[in-house]
């Protein structure tokens, strides 16, 4: 897929070997990715991101990374910010999201771009709230132990019932990426929450945190953050599940970013109240 624009911008879909520009250009946004995002990304979809070049030189990108049949997620839209101003977002926009077909799409938009994606048809869901503090000392509770590929069928299972659609190839590289630490809540042989815990470029980042409860979701917090005492973590809470804003603000966290959830459609039923924090807010 290619599209050319005036000042001779072409775009064209990205490869696992374009995604330090893509991180790096998010990095220098403030937003925190992940250091080891990029293969559980292409994971799920690698033919879903896309550059903007120039001359050859990355200018532009965006993902519209696809999820099953009827959903899409967009995220790291992103222009050199000395070739701003130029239509290039746009032109690089308009390429990408032909890649999603008929499906509904979604997106967390930083504040200063929720006008443009009403105008694309993107409607507000809900408010996401990035809370940030010092980790603090914590011990791993009983009922939570370490997850790893072993569990992926039924951590797949639980995340599929709190998201809108499964997502086993992301999964399969997001519970196993380079210094990810990931753990499940469980009542006997049932799971009742996972979390994972990530290196970011700025802090530490929390996400998803999902759990049946406020009393899973504080085990959870305990043994992601228990080896991380005195070390910066964020996590991303959807505002509406009110229990996670007390669980951030209980811990010290401080509200220091916010997004708001956009869909262009419907997207099937999921349990929203066990979303404590999201997986991320380039892929929901």
């Amino acid at each position: 897929m290619t599209s050319a624009a005036p000042h001779d911008l072409v775009v064209t879909q990205a490869t696992l070997a374009d995604w330090p520009v893509i991180a790096g250009w998010a990095a220098a946004e403030g937003w925190n990715p992940g250091v080891s995002d990029g293969p559980a990304f292409f994971a799920q979809d690698p033919d879903g991101f896309f550059l903007g070049r120039i001359d050859g030189e990355p200018v532009s990108a965006i993902s519209v990374v696809t999820h099953g049949p009827d959903y899409a997620f967009l995220g790291c839209y992103l222009v050199r910010p000395d070739l701003r101003g130029h239509g290039h977002g746009l032109t690089t926009w308009k390429t990408a999201l032909a890649h999603a077909g008929n499906r509904t799409v979604g997106l967390d938009g930083v504040v200063a771009q929720q006008h443009n994606y009403r105008q694309s048809g993107f409607e507000l869901a809900y408010r996401t709230v990035r809370f940030t503090g010092t980790a603090p000392e914590a011990q791993v509770p009983a009922g939570v132990r370490p997850a790893g590929l072993a569990d992926l069928a039924v951590i797949s299972a639980y995340d599929g019932a709190c998201s809108p659609a499964d997502r086993p190839r992301f999964l399969a590289e997001w519970l196993t990426g380079p210094g990810h630490r990931a753990f499940v809540r469980h009542d006997g042989e049932r799971v009742t929450g996972y979390g994972v815990l990530r290196p970011g470029h700025d802090s530490l980042r929390i996400g998803p945190l999902f759990a049946d409860t406020p009393e899973d979701a504080r085990a959870l917090f305990a043994a992601l953050t228990a080896e991380a005492a005195g070390r910066e973590v964020a996590i991303d809470v959807p505002e509406p599940n009110t229990a996670g804003v007390a669980l951030a603000e209980a811990a010290g966290f401080q509200a220091s970013f916010e997004t708001a959830r956009m869909y262009t459609g419907p997207v099937r039923a999921h349990a929203q109240h066990r979303v404590f924090g999201v997986t991320t807010l380039e892929l929901g």
